[in-house]
């Protein structure tokens, strides 16, 4: 596998583990150079929390875009995960044009909402904005929710395959090129991703815990971008990314006490294992 450059643009939640704190190590376990933009920082992440403090670093993204212009630095992927505000999706499509190698990949988790609901602080305004700024990327990485929500669809907790085409239908005829549709369940023991290239879809399924984790969503972008990007295809990058995130809920279900986040990081030298 070749040295290959990524950055990753996302908040750091310093606490919690998820966003840039599960990013860069997972990115960096999977043999990549990994660069960062953070979009805002919070002393934790918003879910389960409460008085989070939360710094939006919206004006100083376009002065380190700028520097690293100048010093003609450049990217072999670009994977976005959660970001500060809707305006950050402009400097992202900067970005794209201007800091990525030829050929390089662009790779967008919406990162906005999940059971039905948005994620606190976002809104239409920047549902709408991520609707600007993700059809512009080779492959998103959407959750129900989010699929609906950028299909303009309407969610469903409970569907059938017709559903999920319908929902990978209107994502594509919306600009899509590549779907990796995630926490797809059409029954209660199982789930698993469905991705949709446009020639072909699909279905990589598997168990469903009973108990989730905050940040598995990361970890599963995470993995995805850092094993695509490493050479593998979209479909083996997501099956791997759902193994190893399994393995996570798995591991950290045994600790009843750590409900804040996944306990990805003793886990890492097995993932870095499977690779090679």
């Amino acid at each position: 596998m070749s040295y290959k450059r990524i950055l990753t643009v996302q908040d750091i939640s310093c606490v919690g583990q998820c966003s840039l704190t599960v990013a860069l190590p997972i990115l960096s376990a999977c043999g990549l150079e990994t660069a960062i933009l953070p979009s805002a920082v919070l002393s934790t992440h918003t879910g389960g929390f409460t008085g989070y403090t939360f710094h939006d670093l919206t004006a100083e993204m376009p002065r380190i875009v700028e520097h690293w212009k100048r010093e003609q630095i450049r990217f072999d992927a670009v994977y976005s995960g959660y970001l500060g505000n809707a305006s950050q999706t402009e400097y992202l499509k900067e970005i794209y044009g201007t800091l990525l190698q030829p050929g390089g990949l662009r790779i967008a988790d919406p990162a906005m909402a999940d059971n039905g609901r948005l994620y606190p602080g976002f809104d239409a305004a920047y549902v709408e904005a991520m609707r600007g700024f993700v059809f512009a990327a080779d492959l998103i990485l959407p959750n129900i929710t989010e699929a609906a929500l950028l299909s303009g669809m309407e969610y469903r907790e409970r569907y059938d395959e017709s559903y999920v085409d319908a929902l990978l239908a209107a994502l594509r005829e919306a600009g899509a090129q590549t779907v990796v549709l995630t926490g797809v369940s059409y029954d209660d023991a199982t789930t698993g991703v469905v991705v949709d290239d446009g020639v072909q879809k699909l279905y990589y399924r598997h168990e469903k815990l009973p108990k989730g984790c905050h940040g598995t969503g990361d970890v599963f972008a995470s993995v995805f971008a850092g094993t695509l990007t490493g050479g593998k295809s979209a479909y083996d990058a997501a099956v791997a990314a759902a193994d190893f995130t399994l393995h996570c809920i798995r591991f950290t279900s045994q600790d009843p006490s750590h409900w804040y986040g996944v306990k990805f990081e003793p886990l890492l030298r097995e993932l870095t294992e499977r690779l090679k």
